[in-house]
């Protein structure tokens, strides 16, 4: 006998006797449904050690940082809601259509613009993903997200190292553990392949680079930002040896001190700082501007060294490797560079598209 309306209404306001084993459980659910209870959360345990209640089921997901963007773009792209910046045109090829269709919502610091509140509820999230970094308020953006009622994830993801795991969590948190795995072991493998080779190489034997950043080339990173680590996991030596300050980064420098690093290698971030670097007669001291090495970083869809710092390294720290080590590092960069695009952004690039990346 089917339970009409009023029928079920009367049985979720009686008391009912005690039953035990699958019977209780069978008329729990059943109760639930008829009442429009939604099924109990899973509680999970993030990044941040924190107990999180999440939907029992997650299919819109808001990503509150470049970072994490690139994160969800390569684990479940279905899930994504919007992106944190606006794509920029040159980019979109190498993003799926449903992804370069996707709103710009903003996102909580990084690239792009500040988070709308009310652009992100109209979306609906089930959930959202925040960056757990020593750099970030976890408090703020708990209380951020506690007052638009979505519940918030944190995730580690700083260093390249802290990618395979961040990868097999969220695969595991949105169902997609296959696909995350896959990604996970392409980020260690590239990890144990710089450090076998040229991971351990002595200052003495490791260039000296200065990464350049800013219009003018004149803003940089320290040595122990997770900005440049790239340039040290690809058997580098970075010419401004400090503590990061913040998540920013881009200190300010002088020529002068450009000059005092006299660094062997320029890795340039934009290309107007290339073009500056190539032209400004300040530059033409440096040793590297003498020697012709100044490298740009290929940049789409993300920049492969930094800003967001993102699994992108895995690809470009070898790319690195490559340019500081040629004789050690063996690596074919447009093979690869086809091999991440399809597994990290499910597009696979022409050969005039990463003739593209790699015009510098």
């Amino acid at each position: 006998m089917k339970l009409g309306h009023s029928t079920a209404e009367a049985a979720c306001r009686a008391d009912h006797p005690r039953a035990d084993g699958a019977r209780a459980r069978g008329l729990l659910v059943l109760l639930m449904l008829l009442c429009g209870i939604p099924a109990m959360a899973r509680e999970i345990v993030d990044m941040a050690g924190r107990k999180v209640a999440i939907p029992d089921k997650v299919t819109r997901v808001f990503g509150s940082a470049p970072p994490l963007n690139v994160l969800l773009n390569a684990v479940a792209p279905e899930m994504m809601i919007g992106v944190s910046f606006k794509i920029e045109e040159p980019a979109k090829k190498f993003f799926t259509p449903r992804v370069q269709d996707l709103p710009v919502v903003g996102g909580v610091f990084g690239l792009g613009q500040q988070m709308s509140p009310e652009a992100v509820l109209a979306l609906k999230p089930d959930l959202a993903l925040a960056w757990k970094s020593s750099f970030v308020d976890q408090a703020k953006i708990e209380e951020a997200c506690a007052r638009m009622g979505v519940p918030v994830v944190f995730i580690s993801l700083d260093t390249l190292a802290d990618w395979p795991r961040a990868l097999r969590f969220t695969g595991r948190l949105l169902g997609h553990g296959a696909a995350a795995e896959t990604e996970a072991a392409y980020v260690e493998k590239a990890l144990a392949k710089l450090a076998a080779t040229v991971g351990k190489l002595p200052e003495s034997r490791r260039p000296r680079v200065y990464y350049a950043e800013g219009t003018d080339g004149l803003a940089t990173d320290c040595n122990r930002s997770f900005h440049t680590e790239a340039i040290e996991l690809a058997g580098g030596y970075n010419v401004s040896r400090c503590e990061a300050r913040d998540h920013l980064g881009m200190e300010k420098v002088s020529i002068e001190q450009v000059l005092v690093f006299d660094p062997e290698i320029i890795i340039v971030q934009d290309r107007p700082a290339a073009a500056a670097i190539r032209s400004d007669p300040r530059w033409q001291g440096v040793r590297a501007v003498q020697a012709g090495r100044i490298h740009l970083v290929p940049r789409w869809p993300h920049n492969w060294v930094d800003r967001p710092p993102s699994a992108v390294r895995a690809l470009g720290a070898q790319w690195l490797a490559k340019l500081f080590h040629p004789e050690l590092y063996p690596f074919d960069v447009r093979r690869e560079t086809r091999d991440f695009y399809r597994l990290f952004f499910g597009v696979v690039p022409t050969d005039s598209d990463i003739d593209e990346l790699l015009s510098h």
